[in-house]
């Protein structure tokens, strides 16, 4: 046999390890680079859920302070108790477990869980916020980078709910920051219903003058017909 077909066949055996080792090599790198497209997408569902849960908490404590603020005007309580509906309309003073309750839905429903009952959704009441840390219901999965099997996807996302309404200053001074003021607009403005400022059916409720965005609203306790709604009332975004 020719010295250069032996020498021929001996390079190609020597250069047959070098070929798999350097395909290895490439193989372990693209299941490498599948293993962090996982990692990501795993990452982004995770935040996904973060901000669908935050942004959820705050819409239900939205409609629980606009209920609170509707009712009062409906029961008369935004007059015997000024500073309370006066806090709803700020933002404050709804209850928050329901919108903890909402966050946990939503979190649930895009395929994670809140972190602990403790800190996976945090209320803070100025201005009104919830912050929620989820967990992905599905780790990872496996691969060739090693924990990942057993690695779930981690966000967090804080929700903040915003007042968009003031009330008119006029009307602030009467009730005072304590709900409290001498009642003369009252009585002046009761002389339609007689002359000790009362209506057929006892004192008639002032209205309301509230400023929402630009927009004037005048809610009046005998004529609830047109209303502001929750989104006139407060506006719900994320923290950034």
């Amino acid at each position: 046999m020719p010295a250069t077909t032996m020498r021929r066949r001996r390079d190609a055996g020597q250069a047959f390890p070098l070929y798999i080792v350097a395909v290895g090599g490439l193989l372990f790198l693209a299941l490498a680079f599948f293993a962090v497209g996982q990692a990501a997408a795993t990452r982004n569902g995770a935040q996904t859920a973060a901000d669908a849960a935050a942004l959820a908490a705050g819409q239900k404590y939205r409609d629980l302070l606009t209920k609170g603020v509707l009712d009062g005007l409906r029961d008369g309580s935004y007059e015997t108790n000024r500073a309370v509906w006066k806090d709803l309309l700020n933002g404050r003073g709804a209850p928050s477990p329901a919108a903890c309750e909402s966050a946990s839905w939503f979190a649930e429903r895009n395929g994670a869980d809140l972190l602990g009952s403790a800190s996976g959704c945090t209320p803070d009441s100025w201005p009104t916020s919830f912050a929620v840390r989820v967990s992905t219901q599905k780790s990872v999965g496996n691969s060739v980078i090693p924990m990942t099997r057993s690695a779930h996807g981690k966000a967090e996302a804080k929700s903040v709910v915003e007042p968009r309404c003031t009330l008119d200053p006029a009307e602030d001074d009467t009730g005072g920051p304590d709900g409290k003021g001498d009642g003369k607009d009252k009585e002046d403005k009761g002389d339609e219903g007689g002359t000790d400022g009362k209506g057929k059916d006892g004192p008639r409720p002032a209205p309301v003058e509230l400023t929402c965005d630009g927009k004037r609203w005048t809610l009046d306790p005998g004529n609830l017909q047109h209303l502001p709604d929750a989104a006139d009332l407060f506006a719900v975004r994320l923290a950034h």
